[in-house]
């Protein structure tokens, strides 16, 4: 009896529960944003009758748009209501086993920028194209260097030292620059030196195996070092020569730059810029749709099963870092050619690690690490301009507003994200 009741439950199927995979991060975030929201907007309440003017074009444009006036308090109160409900949504659309739509969480952070700017601009004028030049602005070096980034540690080699990179690329190309009085020049003397700071990290990485973060931060301090120290024995002995760089003009691409709002946000900019786009562009394509980024996602993957196959891992990872820093050194070259006009100590300011967090926020992707970095620039615009306009906003919580939106967006957005598998793991042929 026993053994046919055996048989019987042997020939049943076994039935594995589903598990619960429910992700509870995006509404929790949401209803956090949405409480600060109902904070600012309705416990600390501008005047009745205060407006905030939101200027949509510049003196330039050829066709101009007449200025958004909203009432700052009612704003604040609809868009309270707004976040409530997108958060009162995301809660409920977790709770039937539904992911958060990427779509609604953009809505509801529009919804979240808006309604800050209205509180904090109250009675007073926001330019819209400024801020959102300054941020385009802004991005550009980060830009540069989360493309080096996302292609260094795509290929297997965390890239920490892309602060050094930028940082070469900003001190050559202003000495080149100056000494041969040709803006393009110092553009590829820029991407040269980065390109020698990433040869110094694939060197030691690679060959001589040494921990690559350790590598990164190491080269960090001594380019930081190296500058700092030929800025003062050299620079400033003859900065006439050697600190006056040609500036690269801004260039307006017809008819695309008299577009209201994009246009001079976008096509009326420096070579430099125009040649970030292309780079985006480029990167993301020779990533996912070339031969040479399938053997680069393979290295950075799976190296052992890229060297049966027959690519050579090490010189693979070699030349692709070296790569990786001649995009960041033209990042670098921003600074002197394309926005300050002149070299000076640690000018990157740490843009070379918000880089690399808009690397890991954008998951090892060009294209979202670039939306990534706009978004810090954005912060950074933003605390510029509520300066200018002379916004209540405290000034030391502006400062911080950059660094605060980078601490958040890897630490409370992205989660647990897996890089390449490879990245940091040196590869020991056996």
């Amino acid at each position: 009896m026993s053994t046919a009741t055996e048989h019987h439950h042997a020939d049943q199927p076994i039935v594995l529960e589903k598990a619960d995979v429910r992700s509870w991060k995006a509404p929790i975030a949401l209803a956090i944003f949405a409480f600060i929201g109902f904070i600012l907007f309705v416990l600390v309440p501008v005047a009745a009758d205060a407006v905030t003017r939101f200027r949509l074009s510049t003196d330039n444009d050829f066709i101009q748009l007449p200025p958004l006036d909203l009432p700052s308090r009612t704003t604040g109160y609809v868009i309270t209501a707004l976040l409530v409900a997108i958060a009162v949504v995301a809660f409920l659309l977790v709770r039937s086993r539904r992911k958060t739509p990427l779509w609604l969480i953009s809505v509801f952070a529009m919804l979240l920028v808006v309604g800050f700017l209205t509180w904090a601009a109250a009675g007073a004028t926001i330019p819209v194209p400024g801020l959102l030049i300054g941020t385009v602005a802004l991005s550009v070096p980060l830009i540069f260097g989360a493309l080096g980034g996302v292609i260094s540690e795509r290929v297997g080699v965390v890239n920490v030292a892309i602060e050094g990179q930028l940082l070469a690329g900003a001190f050559v190309s202003a000495m080149v620059a100056s000494i041969t009085g040709n803006a393009f020049v110092g553009l590829a003397a820029a991407m040269l030196a980065g390109m020698l700071v990433s040869f110094v990290l694939a060197a030691f990485a690679i060959k001589y195996l040494v921990d690559q973060v350790i590598v990164g931060v190491v080269l960090n301090v001594l380019v930081t070092g190296l500058t700092s120290f030929l800025y003062s024995q050299v620079l400033t002995e003859d900065a006439a020569l050697l600190n006056s760089p040609p500036r690269f003009e801004r260039i307006n691409i017809p008819f695309l730059s008299e577009i209201p709002i994009i246009g001079p946000v976008l096509f009326r900019q420096t070579i430099i810029i125009y040649l970030m786009y292309i780079a985006v562009a480029l990167v993301f394509f020779a990533l996912f749709y070339t031969r040479w980024g399938l053997r680069l996602r393979a290295v950075g993957e799976h190296p052992q099963a890229a060297d049966t196959v027959g690519i050579n891992v090490g010189r693979t990872r070699f030349w692709n870092v070296s790569l990786a820093g001649a995009i960041a050194g033209l990042g670098g070259a921003y600074f002197t050619l394309g926005s300050v006009g002149a070299f000076n100590k640690e000018m990157t300011a740490g843009a070379g690690f918000i880089a690399l967090a808009a690397v890991i926020f954008g998951r090892w992707d060009p294209i979202k690490a670039t939306l990534a970095a706009l978004l810090f620039g954005f912060a950074s615009s933003l605390q510029n301009v509520l300066g200018i306009i002379g916004s209540p906003v405290p000034s030391e919580f502006l400062l911080m507003l950059p660094y605060l939106v980078t601490i958040f967006a890897v630490a409370g957005l992205v989660g647990l994200s897996r890089g390449p598998a490879a990245a940091g793991k040196p590869y020991i042929k056996s």
